[in-house]
Order: C-alpha cells, then sequence, then structure tokens
C-alpha cells in the first residue's frame, strides 16, 4: 500500500473536480468507456424523465394540498420548493437504479481513467474480468442504499409536517442529496481498490464540505433536462480525479 497522506494536501474544491470531469470524459482513450455507462444513463434516465414531467402537475398539487391555510400566502414561495423536492427525490431514486445497472462500467470506467491519470498500469483483466466483478459491485450497490433508505424515509416523514416540513425538508434533502451524490460517485474508484464502504464514507466525511460542492453540482445538473443525461460518466470521471488527488496514496492497492 501507498505512504499514508493527508486528503486535506490538494486545496481544489468539489465544483472544481466536478467541472474536471467534463473534461476528462472526452480524453483521448477514455472516451470508448463512456459509451456503456452514458447509453444506460440516456435509456434509463430519458424515459424515467420522460414519465416525470408527465405526473409533476399532479404531484405538486397534492404536496400543496398539505399546506395549512395559514401559509397559503407563502404559495408563491413554497411551490418552487415542492417542485424541486421531487425533483430531488426522483433524481436521486432514478440515478440509482440507473448506477445499479451501469455499475460494472462506471467502476471499469474509474479504473482506466484512474491509470491515464497516474500512469500506473491497472491490472490486467477485460470484459471478462469486469463480468466477475459484477456479483460483487451490484452488493456494494445495495449497501449504499441500505445506508441511504433509513436516512431518506426520515427525511420524507419531515416533508408532511405543515409548514415546517415544506420549508426546511427540502434544505435538508438537498443536503443529504449531495452528500449521496458525492458517496455514489466517490465509491466507484475506492471500491475498485477494495476500501470498504465505512472506510470509504469516513474518509470522506473528513472532507465533507468539498464531498457536498460535488454532490450538490451533479444534485443540481441531474435536474436538467437533456443535460442530465450525460451526467453519471462525467460524474465518474470527476470523482476520479478527486480520489487520485486526495485518497489514492492512502488507500491505493495498485
Amino acid at each position: 500500500m501507498i505512504q499514508s497522506t493527508d486528503p486535506q494536501q490538494k486545496s481544489h474544491s468539489g465544483f472544481y473536480y466536478f467541472a474536471q470531469g467534463w473534461r476528462l470524459v472526452t480524453r483521448p482513450g477514455i472516451k470508448r468507456f463512456v459509451i456503456l455507462p452514458l447509453l444506460a444513463n440516456i435509456i434509463l434516465l430519458g424515459g424515467a424523465f420522460w414519465w416525470l414531467y408527465s405526473k409533476l402537475g399532479d404531484w405538486i398539487a397534492q404536496v400543496m394540498s398539505y399546506i395549512p391555510s395559514w401559509l397559503q400566502w407563502l404559495d408563491y414561495l413554497i411551490w418552487p420548493i415542492a417542485v424541486i423536492s421531487i425533483l430531488l427525490i426522483f433524481t436521486y431514486f432514478f440515478s440509482t437504479v440507473a448506477n445499479i445497472i451501469a455499475a460494472p462500467f462506471n467502476g471499469w470506467l474509474s479504473e482506466k481513467l484512474e491509470s491515464e491519470l497516474t500512469g500506473i498500469p491497472a491490472p490486467d483483466g477485460g470484459i471478462i474480468d469486469v463480468a466477475k466483478d459484477v456479483p460483487r459491485m451490484i452488493k456494494r450497490e445495495f449497501v449504499r442504499i441500505g445506508y441511504y433508505l433509513p436516512r431518506a424515509i426520515g427525511l420524507l416523514i419531515l416533508f408532511f409536517i405543515p409548514g415546517i416540513g415544506q420549508t426546511v425538508a427540502p434544505i435538508l434533502w438537498f443536503l443529504f442529496g449531495a452528500w449521496m451524490m458525492s458517496i455514489q460517485y466517490c465509491d466507484y474508484p475506492f471500491d475498485n481498490h477494495r476500501v470498504g464502504f465505512n472506510d470509504m464514507k469516513q474518509a470522506l466525511s473528513k472532507d465533507r464540505m468539498n464531498n457536498i460542492q460535488f454532490g450538490g453540482a451533479v444534485s443540481v445538473l441531474m435536474m436538467i433536462p437533456i443535460l442530465n443525461l450525460l451526467i453519471m460518466p462525467v460524474a465518474v470521471c470527476g470523482a476520479t480525479l478527486m480520489w487520485v488527488d486526495r485518497y489514492r496514496a492512502r488507500y491505493a492497492r495498485y
């Protein structure tokens, strides 16, 4: 294992790493590994968001029905908050499904990009080795879902508390969603090096603000139609660069 180093040694923000993901996704030698996760995201999220926008009006009306009469004068403020809340919940749910499907290809993309960035060859292997890793990767996705679900349920319950739920819950949901997006995409390089989920979470929490910045950028762009179809491989690339800069020296296996 490479010697430990301080993960705070790099001063780049989470926004920086996400922005760099757009550049890295077109890097020569990497583009061919982007195609499969990109197709998975386009097919699933494209269809899911088409369905969402056909139902959004009804859902917003239902959410607004929980607002007490004495807060009706805040409709102009609560309505956009309700829209954003639904989009955030929907975005994380379907991006999670897309990531379960694309997990092997995202892991492969992260591994190849890390090799390009460091100049250190990744372990030899092709599509057969990727296929062998599928059960482990899928299991890891469900470990992350197990961490996410009880916290998400608590926030959803908060939504139904009149007044407070429609004002405080969306802010908490956005922060939690940003944290989960960072965990979701940083998990690929960590998992490639067999770093346990709890160890990864602990490492990210030491630099929580920058990781929330990274995940927040992912969350916001995931809510934008068309653009959201491109985010998955971009986020994987940005998270891999963050891994190389901040965590690789401490945890790398190769």
